[in-house]
């Protein structure tokens, strides 16, 4: 080989690059471009990616399950904003986040369910709040404060929509314990709770009613109607309050509902604030209690045993990992109750034509056969599979790092 062609090789060397495989993004970037996805086009493009990336269905859950990258710089402090739903209805709220807000932590939230719903649409600034919950900036955890009007009751399905979505808009930025998500309400926004407990209860580690009334819901003319089923209630926890002079709704009104959630062994605790009337001048000496009973109520995600009633299987038809699909007469109330140990399922349904367990890979052992008896016959006995698709739908549904679900088991009833 000549001088000149020894030249000529090095020369090429130098300017071709070394080949080698592709860099693709490490899993928690993929997973923080699905969180953050701001339209369906991202969305689709992140699902997609995650899908390539992920060698099997088993990585892809632990991926999720880890989550997102937080940054620390996102807005602190009182911050008011709106959703704008399709119709054009905007629902304005109020977030409270900590100075100190650290994104290495998860942070638990409080949303705050203000009273006197009867009064017109709030106007955007302004203290529409109402003045004193500067003082929750500081607290270890984000505040929310959410609108309802004389259009938008809290026991109305706008309502009903609004406040999950709120919670889901936030834990896309920043980083929420999803098992302590907090629901308290004063007056209205007490009956509110009570509204949320019974009827959607899937976010909430406990409820904080104070000085409000469940019977409100019962009322047509209050914009409810509804029929409440204390089968509901049977995993929820409750701290009540109400003032012995309330005009509005005294101690005695809700004593037997009380009397009702302790025969049927409810977990709650009720406090009767001697010579109280309506308002909430109780609070700073309570507060100690209430703290200590949210310290120490945290969402069981998974339960081993579910109740649910529905009189409707389009709308507040869910507990957790179990989905009532379709009642056996509409508008009449079908009831499941499901025991699980391991892949076993025993299910009691009444009233229900089909139903569907959403199953999860750390409470599932997708190897081995699932079954399923109901009313004391088997219905399913079989593999599931697990599908990424219906995984991460499980994600968007909720951003819910502990409520991933990576197969759906529908079981319909005989005629």
């Amino acid at each position: 080989m000549t001088l000149r062609m020894r030249h000529l090789l090095l020369v090429l060397c130098l300017m071709t690059p070394a080949v080698g495989p592709a860099q693709t993004p490490d899993s928690q970037t993929l997973v923080t471009r699905l969180w953050q996805a701001r339209s369906g086009e991202e969305s689709s493009s992140a699902r997609a990616d995650l899908i390539t990336a992920a060698p099997d269905i088993n990585t892809l859950y632990q991926w999720l399950k880890t989550g997102p990258t937080y940054v620390g710089d996102v807005p602190r402090g009182r911050q008011e904003g709106a959703r704008l739903t399709a119709d054009g209805t905007r629902f304005p709220y109020v977030v409270v986040v900590p100075e100190s807000y650290d994104p290495a932590r998860a942070y638990p939230v409080e949303f705050m369910l203000h009273g006197g719903v009867s009064r017109p649409e709030w106007e955007a600034g302004g203290d529409w709040w109402r003045r004193g919950y500067d003082g929750f900036l500081e607290l270890e955890q984000i505040t929310v404060v959410p609108a309802a009007w004389d259009e938008n009751f809290w026991w109305q399905a706008g309502q009903a929509e609004n406040l999950p979505a709120i919670l889901r808009g936030l834990k896309q930025r920043y980083n929420i314990d999803d098992n302590r998500v907090y629901l308290t309400g004063v007056s209205d926004g007490g009956t509110g709770t009570y509204f949320f407990a019974f009827k959607q209860p899937l976010h909430w580690a406990a409820f904080l009613p104070y000085i409000g009334h469940p019977g409100v819901l019962r009322s047509v003319q209050s914009g409810g109607g509804y029929a409440l089923y204390f089968e509901n209630l049977m995993d929820r926890s409750l701290f009540i309050v109400n003032g012995e002079k309330d005009p509005l709704y005294p101690a005695s009104s809700i004593v037997p509902f009380i009397e009702v959630l302790k025969e049927a062994n409810i977990d709650h605790e009720f406090t009767i604030i001697a010579d109280g009337g309506h308002n909430t001048n109780w609070l700073p000496e309570q507060q100690a209690r209430i703290d200590a009973f949210k310290q120490s109520h945290v969402r069981e995600p998974f339960p081993e045993h579910l109740i649910w009633v529905a009189d409707d299987d389009s709308l507040y038809n869910r507990n957790a990992w179990l989905r009532i699909d379709r009642l056996q007469s509409p508008g009449r109330p079908g009831l499941v109750e499901v025991d699980r140990s391991g892949n076993e399922f025993t299910v009691n349904a009444q009233g229900v034509a089909g139903f569907t367990l959403l199953l999860n890979p750390e409470e599932i052992n997708f190897n081995e056969l699932v079954r399923v008896s109901v009313n004391g016959a088997t219905l399913f006995t079989g593999q599931v599979l697990q599908d990424a698709e219906t995984l991460l739908n499980s994600v968007e549904r909720e951003y819910d790092r502990s409520l991933l679900y990576s197969a759906e088991l529908s079981v319909q009833l005989p005629d």
